[in-house]
């Protein structure tokens, strides 16, 4: 199973919202720290807010926030939201024209698999994956930022 660049990015957006502890971002800001296309994220902020994840503010200081605390937005909501698929093989979904559906265990053990795999992910929230907040806050700096960062922690030298 592979996800999408999507549901990347939906994730991406919302660890980086759950780092903001409620405030605002806007979606310039939010692509240029994230480092991707702002026109794919206004899609995935959209159809993020459509499902009540994330919530946008209009005006002057308005933005995107999180609709909830992070402790209660899962990995698992954003990957349902963001994600429109998740039939394995073609006997899961809707149109199925296997000649050996009837007789064959695979649709049970990948549907099994697949109920563990969104049942391990119900368990990952976004405060979960931003423990580390000063890690990833350096991680999302631009780069020259990161650069001057570095230079005034470099030991001095001492001269001979």
């Amino acid at each position: 199973m592979k996800l999408t660049q999507y549901s990347d990015l939906g994730l991406r957006l919302t660890m980086y919202l759950a780092l903001r502890q409620g405030e605002p971002v806007t979606i310039g800001e939010a692509s240029e720290r994230l480092a991707v296309s702002k026109n794919h994220l206004v899609k995935v902020s959209h159809q993020l807010t459509c499902a009540g994840l994330i919530e946008s503010i209009r005006g002057r200081n308005g933005g995107v926030r999180l609709a909830m605390p992070p402790e209660q937005l899962t990995v698992e909501q954003v990957l349902r939201a963001t994600e429109d698929n998740f039939d394995l093989v073609e006997c899961l979904g809707g149109a199925n024209t296997c000649v050996i559906a009837g007789a064959c265990k695979l649709a049970a053990a990948l549907e099994d698999a697949r109920e563990a795999f969104f049942a391990s992910l119900r368990q990952v929230s976004m405060a979960d994956l931003v423990k580390n907040g000063r890690t990833l806050e350096r991680s999302l700096l631009p780069q020259e930022a990161v650069t001057r960062i570095a230079v005034k922690r470099a030991p001095k030298r001492v001269r001979t």
